[in-house]
């Protein structure tokens, strides 16, 4: 049985998008995954996804690069907080990223997001992340 309704992957890098979307499924993690390939993107599929009477494909779980083209992630993020509560409520946002964080703290100082992971996803850094976001 599937651990979370949905996950919204969002990554411009078709090759990571692939080799993730592998391995949620292999976990059979959930029924509903999700894919963006920027922001802009992003922000409308989670519009289409968390609004109307049926929210089962809205993500529990968005897993956030944050270099893409049109909409960035820190871009996203700052569209993001600005949604509706009820569209944000139960969503953790992660940003997996390869890129150093670090240049980015000012920036990301005040966004919504619950985390940072390192690409690539493993299998024990999505269990980690399960264990501490979403416990049994």
């Amino acid at each position: 049985m599937p651990r979370l309704s949905s996950v919204l992957l969002v990554d411009d890098d078709t090759t990571a998008n692939f080799l993730h979307k592998m391995l949620i499924q292999r976990a059979g993690l959930t029924e509903y995954l999700l894919v963006a390939e920027d922001g802009a993107q992003a922000l409308r599929t989670l519009a289409d996804a968390c609004q109307g009477p049926d929210k089962a494909q809205c993500p529990q779980l968005i897993l956030l690069d944050l270099n893409m083209p049109v909409l960035n992630g820190i871009e996203f993020l700052q569209a993001y907080q600005h949604l509706p509560s009820t569209q944000r409520q139960g969503i953790v946002v992660l940003l997996l990223t390869s890129a150093s964080v670090e240049r980015d703290l000012d920036l990301l100082r005040g966004l919504p997001f619950n985390g940072v992971i390192e690409k690539p996803l493993t299998a024990a850094k999505l269990q980690q992340l399960l264990d501490q976001h979403f416990p049994a």
